[in-house]
């Protein structure tokens, strides 16, 4: 059965809508999802026939001129299909950035947890922060532009790309099928994230235009 990848305005979602959201009851509440219908432009959803396997909410937008995608929130059903599931949801949110800026290079960015979900984002370029690689200054600066995008600024440090506490309204919710073959690197790096405490990382990166008409293609 094909995955059937589809995306709407998220102010049209209905409670019923909302419902079936929550109620693939993975990482976020009603009351978050909720929240996200107001805070974010686009839902994007996966399905395999009629059942649902994950969303995304996010929007496409110019912060200080650059084009971005970012990623509010979005979520994986824990099954065997999660990887294709994942790819189809990254895969639609480049075709989106391909439809509002063909010819530009375009920032990729979201909040994150875990080491797992990070593999959305391995198809991009300049992922930041990366083990062993220290951010010079417009990286930290991209940072807290994203930061404060996502409301979490208040607790946000710079150095460390990550928001002590007050961060999980919304992130990049992913669980890898095999996590004993995520580069150890990584997960050191993630394990800093006080994700117990409600606190997420700020994780951001660039498609090139040139990349962004492969990623996007249909």
């Amino acid at each position: 059965m094909a995955l059937d990848v589809v995306t709407n305005d998220a102010s049209a979602l209905t409670e019923e809508d909302l419902e079936e959201l929550a109620g693939m009851d993975e990482a976020f509440t009603a009351e978050e999802l909720l929240q996200a219908q107001e805070d974010w432009v686009l839902i994007t959803t996966a399905r395999f026939g009629n059942a649902l396997h994950g969303f995304t909410f996010s929007t496409l937008e110019r912060i200080g001129g650059t084009p971005c995608v970012l990623i509010g929130l979005m979520t994986v059903k824990r099954t065997s299909k999660r990887d294709q599931v994942l790819r189809g949801l990254m895969g639609e949110a480049y075709h989106r950035a391909l439809m509002a800026f063909p010819d530009e290079d375009v920032v990729v960015g979201s909040r994150f947890v875990n080491a797992d979900a990070r593999v959305a984002f391995k198809d991009l370029d300049g992922l930041t922060p990366s083990p062993g690689e220290d951010a010079v200054g417009e990286e930290r600066a991209w940072g807290r532009r994203l930061a404060k995008r996502f409301s979490i600024d208040k607790k946000y440090d710079a150095k460390s790309f990550t928001a002590s506490t007050g961060a999980q309204a919304g992130y990049l919710d992913f669980e890898a099928t095999d996590p004993d073959k995520i580069d150890a690197e990584l997960v050191e790096l993630m394990s800093k994230v006080p994700a117990a405490k409600g606190g997420a990382m700020v994780v951001y990166g660039w498609t090139m235009a040139e990349d962004l008409q492969k990623l996007g293609k249909r």
